[in-house]
């Protein structure tokens, strides 16, 4: 009787630490991620403390700092005094203690590491390239490894070691055109990523940014590059705008990041669905993609019309750039009068802008949800609130707790 009682046990001890068979894996966490410009400390005043006081180093998951560059096919620092030289004041520092005088590190690396201290969940990036820094990334696809090299030398530099958990590659845009044209083919971005992986190795974060465009989609094996990559944060904003190159210029006014198609849209592929479900359709897996939303607006000057199609005469003023605003700025000076393909939209005087709002990015984080992505990335964070009202929605639309 005791034998079978302590046959009985063992069993049921086995069956207990083997668990239920048909038990699925936990998702993993939805990642938020922001970027943080190293420019953006001049004009722009936002320092890397703003992101510690507005409550945004808490509810990221990774920042990426952006951009580093790419020089003669190797990643080398884009401005040194910003990055890592500039004397940061206790009024700008993150523990409020100024950088002593003759500082190893100094500047934003120094405010980020200081960051990572007081969040040590945070993970932080430095990103390479960018949409007039990418011209490089056809001299580093011809020798991937020396690139991936000269990356991880620049990132475990001893004067800033422990800052860096990853890196980002922002290639605009591989085996085809953004400010130049890339012709290294289909396989060159995977082969680059690949090579930073093989270089980082397996727990080190690797990320690419990636196109919206679905033909600039099908002109590379995103598959493949997905392989080395933890995820590929689509750029799905700026379909529309006054500004950009051609195939963007558009003199009729429009939501720069519609979530799907409305009657009347200039390209009926220009929307973040159509992006997706390319991206998916060209063997991506969902958790692999991360959402992007922009933290500003795009707008036209010498509009009539309320709704979005009206004639415009070109790009309204913008404080840093023609035909765009910080949403910090156009929620108070233009507010939105609609909403169109789940983004807003705003017709003040002469003056016609689009922009996702709080609630706007609660629906596309639940889009988000529902395509069981990865997640959502925030181009860029200096454009949000003092309150960090844009990202704490993205933060908790992506909450599985979320409705």
């Amino acid at each position: 009787m005791h034998a079978r009682f302590a046959l009985i046990i063992l069993i049921l001890l086995g069956l207990a630490a083997c668990g239920t068979p048909d038990e699925p894996e936990p998702a993993p966490a939805p990642k938020v991620v922001g970027y943080f410009t190293g420019w953006g400390v001049y004009a722009r005043d936002f320092q890397v403390k703003d992101l510690d006081t507005s409550g945004a180093a808490g509810k990221l998951t990774h920042l990426l700092y952006a951009f580093g560059k790419l020089s003669k096919g190797t990643c080398t620092a884009a401005d040194k005094w910003a990055d890592y030289e500039k004397p940061i004041d206790a009024a700008q520092s993150v523990d409020g203690v100024a950088d002593e005088a003759g500082a190893t590190l100094r500047g934003n690396l120094g405010q980020l590491r200081k960051l990572k201290q007081k969040h040590p969940g945070l993970r932080v990036l430095w990103s390479f390239g960018g949409w007039t820094g990418s011209g490089g990334f056809t001299e580093a696809a011809r020798d991937p490894q020396a690139f991936a090299a000269s990356c991880h030398a620049l990132l475990t530099d001893p004067r800033w070691s422990g800052v860096f958990d990853g890196i980002d590659v922002d290639w605009e845009y591989p085996n085809a055109c953004g400010v130049t044209c890339d012709k290294s083919g289909p396989e060159a971005l995977g082969r680059v990523l690949g090579s930073l992986r093989s270089a980082f190795g397996p727990d080190a974060v690797i990320t690419a940014a990636v196109p919206a465009d679905v033909g600039k989609l099908a002109a590379t094996d995103y598959r493949a590059a997905a392989g080395s990559a933890d995820w590929l944060s689509a750029m799905t904003y700026d379909y529309f705008g006054a500004g950009g190159d051609d195939a963007q210029k558009v003199q009729k006014t429009a939501p720069h990041s519609p979530l799907a198609a409305y009657p009347g849209i200039p390209r009926e592929t220009a929307h973040t669905s159509a992006t997706v479900d390319k991206l998916l359709e060209l063997g991506v897996p969902a958790s692999k993609v991360l959402l992007g939303i922009g933290f500003y607006g795009r707008g036209w000057t010498g509009v009539t019309a309320d709704e979005p199609g009206g004639a415009a005469d070109g790009p309204a003023a913008g404080k840093h750039e023609k035909g765009l605003e910080d949403y910090k700025v156009l929620i108070k000076r233009c507010p939105p009068t609609g909403t169109v393909a789940d983004t807003a939209y705003a017709r003040c005087g002469s003056q016609w802008w689009s922009y996702d709002t709080p609630q706007t990015i609660k629906t596309k984080m639940a889009y988000a949800r529902g395509k069981a992505l990865g997640g959502a990335f925030a181009w860029e964070l200096s454009g949000d609130t003092p309150q960090a009202e844009l990202l704490n929605a993205v933060s908790e639309g992506l909450s599985p707790s979320a409705r």
